[in-house]
């Protein structure tokens, strides 16, 4: 399986979510039936420190995904440049990275607003 690259941009305060289809090389959809998914957000590889994305799998057949933040998860963020990644185990037990990228976390200014 290759490993895709996303870059995602998440407003503090603000629900995420964000919708994304895996695909092998030639552009034919990665079957994900039966996989398990699991997705972390560091602030850089080796930070001890984690937020843990909620992955959902929309069509496996389709190697559809989505990922999201509540919005009680994403108000502890500190703005700045984060990087992340979705981690694939199979039905065998091998483990590899499918999804990888930065995330640029701003601030949800307008929070406060009437």
């Amino acid at each position: 399986m290759s490993v895709y690259v996303r870059n995602l941009t998440i407003n503090t305060h603000s629900d995420f979510s964000e919708d994304l289809e895996l695909y092998q090389l030639g552009g034919k959809r990665t079957n994900i039936t039966g996989y398990g998914l699991s997705s972390y957000m560091r602030k850089h590889p080796d930070s001890s420190s984690y937020t843990v994305f909620s992955v959902g799998i929309t069509s496996a057949a389709d190697g559809k995904i989505n990922l999201s933040l509540t919005d009680t998860q994403t108000a502890s963020l500190k703005p700045g440049r984060y990087v992340y990644d979705v981690l694939c185990e199979r039905t065998n037990g091998s483990k590899s990275i499918i999804l990888e990228g930065t995330v640029s976390v701003r601030a949800g200014f307008s929070t406060n607003c009437p």
